[in-house]
């Protein structure tokens, strides 16, 4: 887009003028492209999804000549059944940053600051000057660690990533429990993003405590990212206020392919836990792999790893890697700028990976 001038912008609202809104991982067009930037699963969906998009084809597509269930009912019951807990503790929407966008809307406009931690999904920020919200970022340790401690000071609110991006390390349910029971009166978010590749969902915590909202994706572990559904699950007076926001944005967020492929997603449960399984043993041997050429790199419990090298600089690396068609993602910001988040591929891109770095690079 062409540089928009200080007269040009005087049309805008001045909060927009203000904005300095969230960068997407690159999706670049180059030849030969290994793509380990954006945590995409490298495994196909269900081969159930692709039967359930072709029936909403059906008849010349005569179903798309209609609006789409605005409550997206089958979808919230395949996530109920799958997640065991009740349909009314379900709250889908379009893919999980908008989800989290309502969480914000919904719980966070207080008179405290939320507390999120200073190294951590940069959209965060975003939605906080996107919202007015007041926010204190609360530092990690020296072992890039959450210090649960740290989050039992006044608050309006908290946001966790669990496992925490882009660092891959994960909270237990016991450390999640003390946040909780920290802030009774406060809404607590657990981001499981990447929970389902060896991390442990809070979901399972829901009933016990009335405080709590936990957000998942169908982008990573379920292989839809091109389809954008997401998901939150709490007691049904949270998932209420998050109806309430929607129904004042956007009533009509899931269209008929995204309902249709995710129901066939969540019915799967076989097929999903296979390619978890894949992609889990094969970041075991990229890590194996990867700290035999020297790297030193974080406990990840994500499909992907926070990677560094002692004798080269990370931004060099991301460079040199680029140049012979793979792309991985760096954060030039402070603490972990001579780090690397590589996505976990199948094994024979991670091999492409490890051979590139010892072969033409290390």
């Amino acid at each position: 887009m062409s540089k928009i001038t200080t007269q040009q912008m005087r049309f805008w609202s001045p909060e927009v003028r203000e904005l300095e809104p969230y960068v997407p991982g690159e999706q670049p067009k180059i030849q030969n492209l290994l793509k380990l930037n954006t945590n995409e699963n490298p495994y196909p969906p269900s081969p159930k999804v692709v039967e359930a998009v072709q029936a909403v084809l059906a008849n010349q597509a005569d179903a798309l000549r209609l609006y789409p269930d605005p409550d997206a009912t089958a979808l919230k019951q395949a996530i109920a059944n799958q997640q065991k807990v009740e349909l009314d503790q379900v709250f889908v929407g379009n893919g999980s940053d908008e989800v989290l966008a309502h969480i914000f809307k919904a719980f966070f406009i207080q008179k405290e600051p939320v507390l999120y931690p200073d190294i951590t999904y940069s959209f965060y920020p975003v939605y906080s000057q996107f919202f007015g919200i007041q926010t204190k970022q609360i530092p990690l340790n020296e072992n890039f660690e959450i210090d649960v401690s740290d989050y039992q000071q006044e608050n309006g609110g908290i946001i966790i990533t669990n496992p925490n991006a882009p660092t891959s390390i994960a909270l237990g349910l016991q450390q999640i429990e003390q946040i909780l029971q920290a802030n009774p009166d406060r809404v607590i978010v657990i981001d499981e993003a990447y929970v389902d590749f060896g991390a442990e969902s809070a979901v399972q915590l829901v009933n016990q405590y009335e405080n709590l909202v936990v957000c998942q994706t169908t982008s990573k572990s379920r292989s839809l990212a091109g389809l954008r559904v997401g998901f939150a699950i709490a007691q049904s007076h949270l998932i209420a206020a998050l109806e309430a926001v929607k129904n004042s944005f956007n009533s009509y967020p899931i269209d008929r392919f995204a309902i249709a492929a995710a129901v066939a997603s969540f019915e799967d449960q076989t097929y999903f836990e296979a390619q978890c399984a894949k992609v889990i043993e094969s970041r075991e041997k990229l890590v194996s792999d990867l700290t035999a050429l020297g790297f030193k790199i974080l406990p990840s419990k994500a499909n992907f790893i926070f990677a560094t090298h002692p004798q080269h600089q990370a931004a060099q690396l991301a460079q040199q890697l680029r140049e012979q068609g793979i792309i991985v993602r760096y954060f030039n910001k402070p603490r972990i700028d001579q780090f690397l988040r590589i996505t976990i591929g199948t094994d024979e891109q991670n091999q492409r990976l490890v051979d590139t770095l010892k072969m033409q690079i290390l």
